[in-house]
């Protein structure tokens, strides 16, 4: 019989770390599974419901110390995992087959670095240990394909003659209207035809078992952006800025469309917080500062992170390199490794769809 106290052990873990993203110590957040005592060895899993890899190491770390400080501790060991799990959509709609959760990224207007964020978010939950997948919904402007370096020409293979196979780049699946033409088709097509080609490549993509999958939706909140959102199962939203007031009251219009077709808005983005002089580094509010912050409080929303503005994110996105797999020890990398973190988390506290479910992880 062992002689170490099951109740000190649960007060270190209790005690020694609290999930800096959901706010809680791992026991109220019944994450510990398996909690195992065998003479002087301490055993358990750590299962969490969002992609957490780059901050589970430091978890273990941290438990493993103030557990061995317990009489009679000799060993310990801890694994982590994830059980990411399909929430509930809007209205009616369950999530599709393929797919647990559906995130949409939007802006009132084009220019504010919409794409840009939704392929570095893609890559950073996938650094994050998520099975991830992104897809171009911007049908007149496509550009996720060359963000991450797909050569274009590159067409996805089929299955049965009516599905498609995404293509994979640097460790995501992706599909995009950009696989089907050459750069230089124009598509002069009306709002239901492009709503149509969406709607075709969501359901017609063979999806391989994907956490998250990640929508660069169209720029504005016209008939097309509201067509998406009525039709397609999305989880939810997250809404890009930048700090211009312009730009503010555009992204208070995305809140507003999410908001009329029940889509909850996990949070805002604000791109272009400061400009990084790439010569001295000296940081300066180009754009005005404190924008998105004030549009996140506004609309009792999460502030997922306030990007830079910095020629190294432009230059490596353009060369199909971007900023989260060209540098990932960088500062700007770390920021959108935060910010799929947040996003994951404030996902996992929402109301679950029982309809479908997906299997732990491990990290």
């Amino acid at each position: 019989m062992s002689s170490i106290d099951r109740g000190a052990v649960e007060a270190a873990i209790r005690n020694a770390y609290q999930d800096p993203y959901l706010n809680q110590d791992l026991l109220a957040l019944d994450a510990i599974r398996n909690l195992e005592i065998d003479g002087g060895k301490v055993s358990f899993e750590i299962s969490l419901g969002y992609a957490w890899q780059g901050v589970a190491g430091a978890a273990r770390s941290i438990l493993t110390h103030a557990i061995e400080d317990i009489e009679g501790v000799e060993d310990v060991s801890i694994t982590t995992t994830q059980n990411i799990h399909a929430h509930k959509t809007q209205g009616e709609l369950h999530p599709m087959g393929g797919v647990s959760n559906i995130i949409a990224v939007a802006s009132g207007k084009g220019g504010v670095g919409k794409s840009t964020t939704a392929v570095n978010l893609a890559l950073a939950l996938a650094g994050e240990g998520a099975r991830v997948g992104i897809l171009d919904a911007d049908i007149y402007g496509p550009n996720v394909g060359l963000m991450l370096g797909i050569p274009e020409g590159t067409r996805p293979e089929t299955k049965e003659e009516k599905y498609f196979v995404p293509l994979r780049a640097h460790g995501i699946q992706a599909m995009s209207m950009a696989f089907m033409i050459t750069d230089k088709t124009p598509m002069v097509w009306r709002g239901p035809m492009v709503s149509g080609a969406v709607q075709q490549l969501l359901t017609q993509s063979l999806w391989d078992d994907l956490d998250y999958l990640i929508v660069d939706m169209p720029p504005g909140t016209g008939d097309i952006q509201l067509t998406l959102a009525q039709k397609v199962p999305v989880t939810g939203a997250v809404v890009v800025t930048t700090p211009q007031d312009i730009a503010l009251m555009d992204g208070q219009k995305g809140i507003e469309m999410f908001g009329k077709v029940d889509i909850p808005v996990l949070g805002v983005v604000e791109n272009m917080s400061t400009h990084i002089c790439s010569n001295c580094g000296h940081h300066e509010a180009l754009f005005g500062s404190g924008g998105g912050e004030r549009l996140a409080q506004d609309y009792g929303v999460e502030l997922l992170g306030q990007m830079p503005l910095h020629q190294t994110i432009r230059e490596q996105t353009d060369s199909g390199s971007p900023t989260v797999v060209a540098e990932p020890d960088s500062e700007v990398a770390r920021l959108y490794a935060d910010m799929a973190r947040r996003l994951g988390a404030i996902l996992s506290r929402r109301e679950r769809d029982t309809s479908a479910a997906i299997g732990a992880i491990k990290t």
